[in-house]
């Protein structure tokens, strides 16, 4: 019982810990007059992606890959499918151009990239697939260039995103200690996520990789979730999808590849079943924009992609 205890206490911690971090950053961003839309695609997207980088870190230390590889990739499938889904229902969601022709397909891309990398031995007579540390610093490479291209739409496009409420701007001191307490409780939350997760697997008989998946992946998911439904309340569509694609292309690029420069992630040959299943997702939210009304997500869209989680869900279970 202490042992379900301290998981859902660890998901807390999680999330309320990446809400106070993303708020303390934030605040520090604005005080020292940093764009809004510097804030939006990289503060904003990698605090709700800091409860996956945190359980794939402890994950990879513990040596628990197929928690790691099982977390980065169901969550990426719940922000495309599921919180995409529910966000769309709150508010249909129109994509920018630039969106549509460079982010979304820089994602598809990562995601792509992470398949070749780990199927890269698939050929050979004794096949050892796995993410090794070389991958893992492609894969940051590849982030590099993301940041890169972030900075420069920073540039040019300095004052895009606005908030339709500015948020208040918390004093140095409280800033910090903002960031301090998230950190804390990531890391604390983190842990226990981690503990609990690889407990119940073995007691049930559950593989890490599904426990990794389904729960962990959606429990860490939830400050996306979260962030871009509020958005989506608020009519800044631009924050609720970037942190979205942003979030995914953080997970794929950044995470896996720190985690993978920690220690290398064997891959199952199984999980090219949850790559094929993200790609599907990118080329439907692809195909999504152009049959609905002005370049959106409508609302259809939105039941649909939740309906289409569920299928998806529903084979995780069959499989194991």
């Amino acid at each position: 019982m202490l042992l379900y205890i301290l998981f859902i206490t660890g998901f807390v911690l999680l999330i309320k810990g990446a809400d106070v971090l993303v708020s303390g950053a934030s605040s520090i961003a604005k005080r020292y007059g940093l764009p809004d839309m510097v804030v939006g695609l990289t503060i904003v997207s990698f605090g709700t992606s800091l409860p996956e980088l945190i359980v794939n870190v402890l994950s990879s230390l513990q040596g628990q890959s197929e928690l790691a590889i099982g977390n980065v990739f169901g969550s990426n499938v719940a922000n495309l499918l599921l919180i995409l889904g529910v966000t769309a229902i709150i508010c249909p969601l129109p994509i920018k151009r630039n969106t549509i022709l460079t982010e979304i397909p820089f994602s598809l891309i990562a995601t792509l990239l992470v398949g070749f990398l780990a199927n890269a031995n698939l050929l050979d007579v004794y096949p050892q697939l796995h993410i090794s540390r070389l991958d893992g610093g492609i894969l940051l490479f590849f982030f590099a260039l993301f940041m890169a291209y972030i900075y420069n739409i920073a540039k040019t496009n300095k004052d895009e995103i606005i908030a339709e409420e500015p948020e208040p701007v918390l004093s140095v001191p409280k800033s910090l200690a903002y960031i301090g307490l998230g950190v804390a409780g990531l890391f604390l939350g983190g842990k226990w996520v981690v503990d609990g997760a690889v407990s119940m697997a073995q007691s049930l008989g559950l593989s890490e990789s599904f426990i990794g998946l389904t729960v962990v992946a959606i429990g860490t998911s939830l400050p996306e979730l979260v962030t871009s439904a509020m958005a989506a309340y608020r009519r800044n569509i631009d924050i609720a999808v970037g942190n979205v694609v942003g979030s995914n292309i953080f997970n794929l690029l950044w995470i896996l590849g720190v985690s993978a420069l920690i220690s290398p992630l064997p891959f199952d040959v199984v999980s090219n079943s949850d790559i094929v299943m993200m790609i599907l997702a990118s080329t439907l939210l692809i195909l999504a924009m152009p049959i609905g009304k002005k370049n959106a997500i409508d609302r259809w869209n939105g039941v649909f992609f939740i309906l289409i989680y569920i299928g998806y869900v529903t084979f995780l279970v069959m499989r194991g």
